[in-house]
């Protein structure tokens, strides 16, 4: 998350703001970003959400709890993806590590344990020894991370991930991108809770263009 959004959020008493934003219709351009030209989505037919994140951030950290009651209580017709976000060198080592725990199958298992271990552990994926460490300690084969890490598959998904990042505009995280037409921040939501709340109400939006 930039310094300034963060700033911002950290300054607002927030829960009131959050409140008007289930109570009221959305405001583009103050409640969310409407992106001209609209970026294609891959989701058969289904509206498309994403979540740019990036692990090292403390409100993204804070928010995947809020994100795992409200993913299961999606409609039917809406695919969520994480993306990690990739704004520099750093952000794109953790999301190697995001693309490779995915190539090896335990991404659902050790994604919010990745999550604690930066965040309450004081994890530093800049040492790749300490990685190591970590995760042999939750069962990942550390020679097969390696060979995942140096493949074609997983360094063509960092690149995918900076250039979905720079399409839809991330200057800063958490943001969700919804049906590749519109983009809310927490500063834009006022809450985590009003950013899920006005990311809602876009779903409505993008379903009715939809039909």
């Amino acid at each position: 998350m930039n310094p300034r959004r963060r700033t911002l959020i950290a300054a607002l008493g927030l829960a009131p703001l959050g409140a008007l934003a289930q109570q009221r219709s959305p405001a583009p351009g103050v409640d969310y970003t409407e992106l001209r030209p609209g970026q294609p989505v891959d989701s058969q037919g289904k509206i498309e959400v994403l979540e740019f994140f990036w692990y090292g951030c403390p409100h993204c950290y804070t928010l995947e709890p809020r994100l795992e009651k409200w993913i299961p209580a999606l409609p039917a017709d809406v695919q969520f993806r994480r993306v990690p976000a990739v704004l520099n060198e750093g952000w794109a080592r953790e999301a190697a590590v995001f693309y490779c725990l995915g190539a090896l199958g335990v991404l659902d298992k050790l994604h919010r344990p990745f999550f604690d271990a930066i965040h309450r552990d004081r994890l530093s994926t800049r040492n790749p020894a300490t990685l190591a460490q970590w995760l042999e300690k939750n069962g990942v084969d550390t020679k097969k991370y390696d060979e995942a890490l140096k493949s074609f598959g997983v360094q063509s998904k960092v690149r995918r991930a900076a250039q979905l990042s720079a399409a839809y505009r991330i200057d800063g995280t958490p943001a969700l991108a919804v049906h590749g037409r519109f983009t809310v921040s927490a500063e834009q939501g006022r809450t985590q809770g009003g950013m899920l709340a006005i990311a809602d109400q876009l779903i409505a939006i993008a379903r009715k263009g939809a039909k």
